[in-house]
């Protein structure tokens, strides 16, 4: 059977011309009626792609067009019918965010790698944190914290020397962002089911902002986070360069 390939771009000089190229190639397809969707630019547009095509649950194959690309194959024009039927597929499962601002709006996102809060004043903020229902932290004074997926272990998590989790493992990562009190205390490996929340306090006086994936929420006073089994978002990938690999290569650098 002929794939049917829904061939997307990010904005880039690079992107734009990799995919006219593709398009003359192999064809375009519709998204609605595409086998799969191959995405070329780099983490930041795959991750757009991945929310943006959530509905369609098609898997998303990414070719390398743009300056990070740990969740990119090696971008190839000559072979990509071949590569597409021996790709081999990951599924991720995002994090929900809800977050409650200063005048009570609530705000709701999803993130494949990570939901960060973080100051956006002068000061440090003043969060509480709360696992499951139970106090762990009166007050954990900070740049921020966030809690990551194993998929986004790599990213802003592994840059706050949080540590790179086995993409198969149940757990995700609490990560303490330039902490000042307690101040060695650099976060905690948490069951997947875990419903973790922060509680800003002195919002007024330190504010804080919240992200899931780009999704930014200003003067928040409260966010919860928790994994989504029941969403998944499949991706491709080229044999032996799966996310699993990239992990434990990433570790070796």
């Amino acid at each position: 059977m002929s794939l049917r390939i829904a061939f997307v771009a990010s904005d880039s000089p690079s992107a734009q011309t990799a995919r006219a190229t593709l398009v003359g190639r192999y064809g375009q397809a519709p998204e609605s009626d595409a086998n799969v969707i191959v995405a070329l630019g780099g983490d930041g547009f795959m991750l757009t792609t991945l929310h943006r095509t959530q509905h369609l649950d098609v898997p998303v194959y990414g070719m390398n067009r743009g300056t990070v690309g740990f969740l990119m194959n090696e971008y190839s024009e000559t072979d990509l019918m071949d590569r597409l039927k021996a790709a081999e597929e990951e599924v991720i499962n995002p994090l929900s965010m809800h977050a409650t601002c200063a005048g009570g709006t609530k705000h709701e996102a999803l993130a494949l790698n990570e939901v960060s809060v973080l100051r956006s004043g002068p000061q440090a903020a003043k969060l509480k944190i709360t696992v499951d229902g139970r106090l762990r932290m009166e007050e954990l004074v900070c740049d921020g914290a966030l809690l990551a997926t194993p998929a986004g272990s790599t990213a802003y998590n592994y840059s706050a020397h949080g540590p790179i989790l086995p993409i198969g493992s149940d757990v995700l990562a609490l990560t303490a962002i330039a902490p000042f009190r307690p101040r060695r205390w650099r976060g905690a490996l948490l069951p997947k089911t875990a419903n973790v929340r922060f509680d800003v306090l002195e919002a007024d006086k330190r504010p804080v902002m919240a992200e899931a994936d780009s999704h930014l929420v200003e003067n928040v006073v409260c966010v919860e986070i928790q994994s989504e089994p029941d969403i998944e978002h499949r991706i491709l990938f080229d044999p032996g360069h799966g996310l699993e690999e990239r992990l434990i290569r990433e570790q070796f650098v």
